[in-house]
């Protein structure tokens, strides 16, 4: 009979023990795996701002870290706005109606305005994002999954990401009505769905995004009062062909502006808004910043230092129900004593005993190891829906994070010899004669 066979049935003849021993190992391994898929897919959702066809944001003065939170991730409110015409500082000739570049065109091969302000849903938990046709149509090349892009001349029309249109049950064609400040807020007019983005597992998943020259037109969104678009007499809600008039540009503000560097003489994109950074910080107007650069400070700041807790807690689990194993045998030795004798009087040695205890323990904690895995990734495809609804980032039981899951077994193998250590010496140290004729 194999020493594995022997370290087997010894774990059959204590079922009960072994298996709450083997199940306290599997609740430890159940949650490390959870913190490293969930982790992983946290990280992946912040990293998403490294892909998102910018690189550089400018903002109202303020905090760094607010800017990019409600820019790139729609987390938290706005600061301030920008005026129109800083705005068009950094568009070109052919994008200016005085047909002159901007002060910083030359550095800029395409800028996006974005507007924030409202929200979407029962519980405010979306956020409507203003903005142009060429957010999709250039920077962020989006593919559809119905519909398509709006129409700059189509003022009360919008796309929706993904997340959304699924909690909202929408389709193309459908409306949205933005709410005011959040739930309870003011209902504003309806812009009517042209197309729903498909999955692209970003921020933008759970967004709403209206034609900026409608977002402009719903009160509280200019500089001044502008009075709500009024319906004609028994039309009971604002229409799309109230909506012709643009809003004047002095009028106008943005949030905020997504620029994607041009490539001037030896400068890639990303050197030519390096070199933007200086004069627009200068300026009293707004703030630029880098989101690659302050992504990786977001990571290394707090979800790095947050992710290692998580795990240190979850890995001083694990050595406690190591060390369940090795008092669940330890305390058996004492009613082993006379199977280990037979075993030495058969012709074992005193290593080969010392080992089918070493053996014992380590089908233990693989054992438990094993079924914690399943159970980690299980618990995580359970939430796999609600965690892809806070991060836009899908996540299910086929998320893995393949170089820490590969550790897992060798980690286990010398935790169980370690805490096997002290019960398999016992083993080795037990006398024959003594255990032999000690017991009836």
């Amino acid at each position: 009979m194999s020493l594995w066979k022997i370290a087997w049935r010894s774990i059959q003849q204590r079922a009960l023990a072994s298996s709450l021993t083997a199940v306290s190992m599997a609740l430890g391994v159940m949650l490390v795996v959870a913190v490293l898929v969930v982790s992983g897919v946290v990280q992946k959702s912040f990293a998403t701002g490294n892909s998102l066809g910018y690189n550089m944001i400018v903002g109202a003065k303020g905090g760094r870290l607010d800017l990019l939170l409600n820019t790139v991730y729609y987390l938290n409110r706005p600061i301030e706005n920008i005026p129109w015409e800083y705005y068009k500082e950094f568009l070109h000739a052919n994008e200016r109606s005085d047909h002159k570049d901007g002060r910083f065109a030359a550095y800029v091969d395409l800028a996006i305005p974005v507007c924030l302000g409202d929200f979407l849903g029962e519980q405010a938990q979306f956020r409507v994002v203003g903005t142009n046709p060429e957010m999709f149509t250039r920077l962020l090349n989006s593919k559809f999954q119905a519909g398509e892009v709006f129409k700059t001349s189509d003022f009360a029309t919008a796309v929706v990401g993904a997340e959304v249109a699924a909690d909202q049950h929408l389709k193309v064609g459908d409306d949205v009505v933005p709410i005011h400040g959040g739930v309870g807020g003011e209902k504003h007019m309806p812009f009517k769905i042209t197309g729903i983005l498909a999955r692209s597992g970003t921020p933008n998943d759970r967004a709403a995004f209206v034609n900026i020259e409608g977002f402009f037109l719903i009160p509280d969104h200019a500089r001044g009062h502008v009075e709500e678009p009024k319906p004609p007499p028994g039309t009971p809600e604002p229409k799309e062909e109230m909506l012709k008039t643009p809003l004047p540009d002095e009028q106008r503000e943005v949030t905020a502006i997504l620029i994607r560097g041009a490539s001037t003489g030896d400068l890639l994109p990303e050197l030519a808004t390096e070199e933007l950074i200086k004069p627009i910080n200068k300026d009293n107007v707004a703030q630029a910043i880098l989101p690659v650069k302050e992504i990786r400070v977001l990571i290394d700041t707090f979800v790095t230092p947050l992710v290692s807790i998580l795990l240190g807690l979850t890995a001083l689990i694990v050595v406690v129900s190591g060390v369940g194993i090795m008092v669940s045998i330890y305390t058996s030795m004492s009613e082993r004593r006379h199977e280990i004798a037979v075993m030495r009087a058969l012709g074992a040695r005193r290593r080969t005993v010392m080992l089918v205890i070493l053996l014992e323990s380590i089908l233990l904690a693989l054992g438990g190891g094993v079924l914690g895995w399943l159970a980690g990734h299980l618990l995580v495809g359970a939430c796999g829906p609600w965690i892809t609804s806070y991060t836009g980032v899908e996540s299910g039981f086929l998320q893995f994070a393949p170089i820490y899951e590969l550790i897992l077994i060798p980690a286990l193998i010398v935790l169980a010899s370690l805490v096997g250590f002290l019960p398999a010496l016992t083993a080795y140290q037990t006398d024959v004669g003594k255990a032999l004729t000690a017991t009836p």
